[in-house]
C-alpha cells in the first residue's frame, strides 16, 4: 500500500503494483468528489503518510486511458492554429465557401502536426518532466497514465494521417513538413539554445500563416510576416520570463542562461515592433483596417497585465482563455476586420 494526495481528494491510499499501475483506490473522505487514474509515477507517491482505510474503489482505466490520451494531444493547444486563419481575414476571402473550406483543411492539419511535435516533445522529456513538481502531475506520460510505447503509436497514426493530407493538400503538408523539422530541431537541439529556442517558437507561428495562405493560393504581405514574427516573439519572451519567475532555471535548462530583466527586454522590444508593423501594414496595405489599431493595442496592454499583476503568462493558452477580456478582445479584433474587409 502507497499513500498519495490527489486533486480534489483529501487522502486516498493507492494499491500499487511494481508496475505503477493504480489495482484500488481507498478514500478516507467520502464527501470528495474523485476521478480515477489508471497508474501513476513514482514521484506522486507519498509512503511516509498513512491513514485507515475505509472504502475501496474500482477505476474505470478505459476512461482515464482516453482522458489521458486527449490531454496528450493538447487540444486547447490548437488555438495557436488560428494563426492559419490569419490570410483568409486579411485577404478578404472569407466571404468564398471554397476558401474557407480549404482554410480550415489546413487547419486540421496543422492542428494533428502540433499535436505531433507535442507527443515528441513529451517522450523525449519524459524523465526530467517527472522530477518537475507540476509536469509529474499534469503531463500523462510522467504522470505514467501512459506508456511511452502507446504515445508511439499514436505518434505514427498522426504522421500517416498527415501523409495522407498529401493527396488532399499538397503544398500545405509542404510547409507543415517543414513545421514538424523545426519542432524535431526544437526538441533535440534548438530548445537547450538561448535566443534560438524563442526564435524557433516564433518561426513555428509564422509558417502557420505561411500554411494558410498556401492553403488559398494568394501572396501575403511581408508586413504580416514581419507583424506575426514579432508578435509570436512576444509571447516566447514573456513564456520565458514567467517560467524563470515560478521555477527559476530548474524549470528547464536553457533558463540558466537567460536572466528576468534580459527577457524583458526582449518581450518590450517584441511587442513594440509588433504594433509598429502591424500599424504600418495597416495604414499602407489595408487602410480601412486602421479601426482595429487601438484593439490591438488593448490587447497588448491586457495581456501585460495578466503577466505582470495575474501572475499568467507562462501559458499564451492558458493566459488567453482564463481572462475573459482577452478573449473579447480577440473577438472583437475579428468582428472589425470581417466588418472593414467584407466586399460592398
Amino acid at each position: 500500500m502507497n499513500t498519495v494526495r490527489l486533486p480534489h481528494v483529501s487522502t486516498v491510499v493507492l494499491d500499487i503494483d511494481e508496475a505503477c499501475v493504480v489495482r484500488r483506490v481507498i478514500i478516507s473522505n467520502k464527501t470528495a468528489p474523485f476521478v480515477g487514474y489508471s497508474s501513476f509515477s513514482p514521484a506522486l507517491i507519498d509512503p511516509s503518510f498513512d491513514i485507515p482505510m475505509t472504502d475501496t474503489v474500482r477505476i474505470d482505466s478505459k476512461r482515464v486511458g482516453l482522458h489521458a490520451l486527449i490531454r496528450l494531444i493538447r487540444p486547447k493547444q490548437w488555438i495557436k492554429n488560428g494563426f492559419v486563419l490569419a490570410p483568409l481575414i486579411f485577404t478578404g476571402e472569407f466571404t468564398q465557401p471554397a476558401a474557407v473550406i480549404q482554410a480550415l483543411v489546413a487547419v486540421v492539419l496543422f492542428c494533428l502536426a502540433s499535436s505531433a511535435s507535442y507527443i515528441l516533445n513529451d517522450i523525449c522529456d519524459v524523465d526530467r518532466d517527472r522530477r518537475h513538481p507540476v509536469k509529474s502531475r499534469t503531463r500523462p506520460l510522467a504522470a505514467g497514465q501512459i506508456a511511452v510505447s502507446t504515445a508511439l503509436i499514436l505518434l505514427a497514426v498522426i504522421y500517416v494521417i498527415l501523409i495522407i493530407g498529401w493527396f488532399i493538400a499538397p503544398r500545405v503538408i509542404l510547409v507543415i513538413a517543414g513545421y514538424l523539422a523545426l519542432n524535431v530541431a526544437y526538441t533535440f537541439v534548438l530548445k537547450h539554445q538561448p535566443v534560438l529556442d524563442i526564435f524557433s517558437i516564433a518561426i513555428g507561428f509564422v509558417m502557420r500563416v505561411w500554411a494558410g495562405a498556401v492553403a488559398l493560393d494568394v501572396p501575403v504581405s511581408g508586413w504580416m510576416f514581419v507583424t506575426t514574427l514579432c508578435l509570436a516573439l512576444y509571447l516566447a519572451a514573456v513564456k520565458r520570463g514567467q517560467e524563470l519567475a515560478h521555477s527559476g532555471v530548474h524549470g528547464r535548462k536553457v533558463l540558466e542562461r537567460y536572466s528576468k530583466a534580459l527577457v524583458d527586454r526582449y518581450a518590450e522590444m517584441s511587442a513594440t515592433c509588433a504594433l509598429v508593423f502591424y500599424s504600418m501594414f495597416v495604414m499602407s496595405a489595408k487602410p480601412q483596417l486602421v479601426v482595429t489599431v487601438p484593439v490591438v493595442l488593448f490587447g497588448l496592454f491586457r495581456y501585460w497585465y495578466v503577466v505582470e499583476m495575474l501572475e499568467g503568462g507562462e501559458s499564451p493558452t492558458d493566459a488567453l482563455f482564463d481572462d475573459w477580456p482577452l478573449i473579447l478582445t480577440v473577438l472583437v479584433w475579428v468582428g472589425a476586420c470581417m466588418w472593414a474587409l467584407w466586399p460592398v
